[in-house]
């Protein structure tokens, strides 16, 4: 048995897209399931997976809702495939959070399904934290399957090696690309000083989607968010002398085009860290 169950009918898609992000993982700020989730407004849903197979609930656990004293409801996750009409395009949207188990399965089984979809093209939505500052434009890390599917002003990176631990994102990217589809990556790099939601990086990621697919996307509230998070990151690093002298430090970088890559993030962060930042660096 399929670890999907189909909610409806297929419907008939002219070459969608598919979009994918999820909560865990490789979603600093929940910036890409932030994006993610405007991305799916009004999008119904295609197929839901086994979340039982897919799940470790100790680690994920439902939602328990108590009323008056009596247990009432049960909210477990979910991993969904929704299909929404953004101008012109199809747009197949995969969201949830991340699957503890059985990654090789829910591969050969979402690409047999979005193969009777024909689907022709897949984009994935990340953040990662980095040594980057609040004050200057959210960097965007691409990744692509061949040269020259990336748009707008990304480009693939960071250059040189990079060994990190996988996500089931990017698993999910590669076995796009291995079944013919054009695969790419947007990855929001986002102030590692910064706890909580990130909104700038979600609009950064809506707007680099709208570039890659040339249509328009709902914004919602994030420009208002992402400004009142400004005001409030701005006045404490103000407060701290040592926060003060490093984020100038990383626009200094910034600005000089000497955006660090690759082992050179790890190192910056290190580097602040030893200098007695840490826990007590601003909170968002």
């Amino acid at each position: 048995m399929p670890l999907y169950r189909l909610e409806h009918p297929l419907p008939a898609l002219a070459r969608p897209v598919v979009v994918a992000a999820f909560d865990g993982w490789v979603d600093a700020g929940a910036a890409a399931t932030t994006a993610l989730a405007l991305l799916g407004e009004g999008a119904s849903t295609v197929a839901t997976f086994d979340a039982d197979a897919l799940y470790d609930y100790r680690a994920r656990r439902p939602a328990l809702e108590i009323r008056d004293g009596r247990p009432a409801t049960l909210e477990w996750p979910e991993l969904r495939l929704r299909h929404v009409r953004r101008g012109d395009r199809d747009v197949l949207v995969l969201g949830g959070p991340e699957p503890d188990f059985r990654w090789h399965a829910l591969s050969a089984d979402l690409f047999e399904l979005l193969a009777r979809l024909g689907a022709r093209e897949w984009i994935s939505l990340g953040a990662i934290p980095a040594a980057v500052p609040h004050a200057r434009p959210v960097p965007i890390l691409g990744t692509e399957s061949e040269m020259g599917l990336l748009r707008g002003q990304v480009t693939a990176g960071p250059t040189g090696l990079l060994r990190v631990p996988a996500a089931c994102l990017s698993v999910l990217e590669m076995a796009a690309a291995a079944a013919g589809l054009h695969a790419v990556g947007y990855f929001a790099q986002i102030p590692h000083y910064v706890t909580g939601g990130y909104a700038p990086a979600s609009v950064a990621l809506l707007r680099t989607l709208e570039q890659h697919l040339d249509i328009e996307l709902p914004r919602g509230e994030l420009v208002e968010e992402a400004g009142r998070l400004r005001t409030r990151l701005d006045a404490a690093v103000a407060a701290d002398e040592t926060t003060r002298a490093y984020v100038e430090r990383l626009e200094a970088m910034v600005d000089e085009e000497r955006q660090p890559a690759g082992d050179d993030l790890i190192s910056e962060i290190e580097r602040f860290l030893r200098e007695g930042r840490g826990e007590d660096g601003p909170r968002s």
